[in-house]
């Protein structure tokens, strides 16, 4: 995948990851520049030629299109070093269930890659082909899964009195979480609470449930508030378990930290952005964002900014399963990040 003679190539950074590194001639600062391997377990149902070939699965965020991105990028390295400091290409897993960013960052392998600034793009369906949305502060909001779990008693059906039943505390979370979120403006008190799953019992019409479960996305838009959400919701639920003479336990999954755009390393971008003569927008009503993206951790590391590419106004959606990736946005996209860092590393 990478001829492109890189100086250092490490495999299995944060699990599937792989960075390439491309070493400047004298001393510098470190640019990283991230795209996503994974996929969706959607069918895809386009026709191209390169369609997946895997059953149920594809390529249907445009995963693929900044990964080819990125390889541009590491073509034009190969042919031309950076005068100075080094470019990590890091192509990051599992970013779809938030736990790469994650897993590369805790990776002992990360030490000697460690960015002074960090870019990275995603594709953006529902504005024109090319143009870039780029704003400073919060672009995607804070996420995570919450798996609460409700254990009482099962007993007959015909004598729901011998055993302890879940259903009216799970009824009552159902619509108390729910409640949690005010769905409004994505201002800094933003929450949204989204049931996506419950299951009560075994089907079967002779027990009296003594198990339940709920799946919820909680979403605010910055971090601070998602710790004041997590423990409402932790609060409700052990509330309602003790009225109901149940045990409790929680877990949470797919977990996403707040994507926030340093300013310095936006001005990097817009510099890039008008250099390479590329419309591009700050301030749109698009962003911030209600979705996810866990190029926001790398913020904790050094400075980071992500921009956001047309990819037409017309086009399928993200997780569409006809959406395709629009070739023409490859060699806008490593074309932008090329300027960037020859503009910061010469």
């Amino acid at each position: 995948m990478l001829r492109t003679k890189p100086d250092r190539i490490v495999t299995a950074i944060g699990g599937h990851g792989i960075a390439a590194v491309y070493e400047g001639a004298s001393a510098g600062q470190t640019v990283l520049v991230r795209a996503e391997l994974d996929g969706l377990p959607i069918a895809e149902i386009s026709d191209v030629p390169y369609r997946s070939t895997v059953p149920g699965k594809g390529h249907l965020c445009g995963h693929d299109g900044h990964m080819a991105i990125l390889l541009a990028v590491a073509k034009a390295l190969g042919a031309k070093r950076p005068a100075t400091g080094r470019v990590v290409l890091m192509f990051q897993p599992a970013e779809e269930n938030g736990a790469g960013a994650a897993a590369v960052l805790a990776d002992p392998k990360f030490d000697a890659l460690k960015p002074d600034l960090s870019l990275s793009l995603h594709n953006f369906p529902g504005i024109p082909l090319g143009h870039v949305l780029l704003n400073e502060g919060p672009v995607n909001c804070a996420s995570r899964g919450m798996k609460i779990t409700l254990d009482g008693k099962t007993s007959h059906a015909s004598q729901p009195e011998e055993g302890v039943a879940p259903t009216f505390a799970m009824a009552s979370l159902l619509g108390a979480l729910t409640d949690l979120g005010n769905n409004g403006p994505l201002t800094p008190d933003y929450s949204l609470v989204t049931v996506t799953h419950a299951r009560l019992g075994e089907p079967a019409f002779g027990i009296s449930p003594g198990q339940a479960e709920i799946w919820a996305t909680l979403r605010t838009l910055t971090d601070e508030a998602m710790q004041g959400l997590v423990a409402r919701a932790e609060e409700l639920a052990h509330r309602y378990a003790r009225a109901g003479g149940l045990n409790v336990s929680i877990g949470y999954e797919d977990v996403f930290r707040q994507c926030f755009n340093s300013t310095e390393v936006v001005q990097v971008l817009r510099r890039a952005l008008d250099e390479e003569g590329i419309s591009h927008e700050a301030g749109s009503d698009h962003l911030p964002m209600k979705g996810s993206e866990d190029f926001g951790l790398f913020r904790t590391v050094a400075p980071s900014a992500m921009f956001f590419l047309g990819a037409g106004e017309d086009h399928p959606r993200l997780h569409n399963p006809d959406y395709d990736f629009p070739e023409d946005l490859l060699g806008i996209g490593a074309r932008v990040f090329l300027r960037a860092i020859r503009n910061v590393l010469g």
